[in-house]
């Protein structure tokens, strides 16, 4: 992927997509978090299905209608957990109302005691995305370091979501950085799995 040399920079496209995602107000929020969970992708759901989730921070669109959606479909549901900085994510099981307890940031997460599992589908949060698959995160390589190393071992699916104010034309995407399968948001859902 090529990317003008007039393109902004990631960290000034970050600050934009923060701006128009915090405006957003709670109620726009709340029924946008519904409104995607009644977009779900086409899915083959068993089971056997695990699907990863987050704990919403800032500003991010609450994952937590759509896991419900996905869970009365079969699925077993995870959080991931922060074991080391520069470390891909560790995933573990999570059933709904379950405690939360702050982990690594102050990120929420499942209790150290909670199984540790591997996903299947991995709910990606995110600041931006455009339409090629690519996604600005917060910029600690979290999600890249996971996605590439659970790709090394398996097939994922990676939704990246968001809100539809949160996409952007074109992302300068680097050689790490990886590419979503979808991106799910209130009004749409863009498949990339041709790309």
């Amino acid at each position: 992927m090529s990317i003008s040399s007039d393109a902004p920079p990631k960290n000034e496209l970050r600050a934009a997509a923060l701006a128009r995602r915090d405006a957003l107000d709670p109620q726009q929020r709340a029924g946008a978090a519904v409104a995607m969970a009644a977009r779900m992708p086409p899915l083959d759901i068993t089971s056997s299905t695990v699907v990863a989730g987050y704990a919403p921070i800032r500003s991010e669109i609450d994952p937590v209608p759509l896991m419900q959606s996905l869970a009365r479909h079969g699925a077993a549901l995870a959080m991931p957990a922060i074991s080391r900085p520069d470390a891909a994510l560790a995933f573990r099981a999570w059933k709904q109302g379950a405690a939360l307890v702050p982990g690594a940031f102050g990120i929420s997460e499942p209790s150290a005691t909670a199984a540790e599992v591997v996903p299947d589908i991995v709910l990606v949060p995110l600041v931006a995305f455009d339409r090629a698959g690519h996604r600005i995160g917060y910029g600690a390589g979290y999600y890249d370091r996971t996605l590439e190393a659970l790709r090394r071992h398996k097939t994922l699916v990676a939704i990246g979501l968001a809100f539809t104010v949160q996409e952007i034309p074109q992302v300068p995407a680097l050689p790490h950085d990886v590419r979503l399968d979808y991106v799910l948001t209130e009004t749409d859902l863009f498949d990339f799995r041709s790309l």
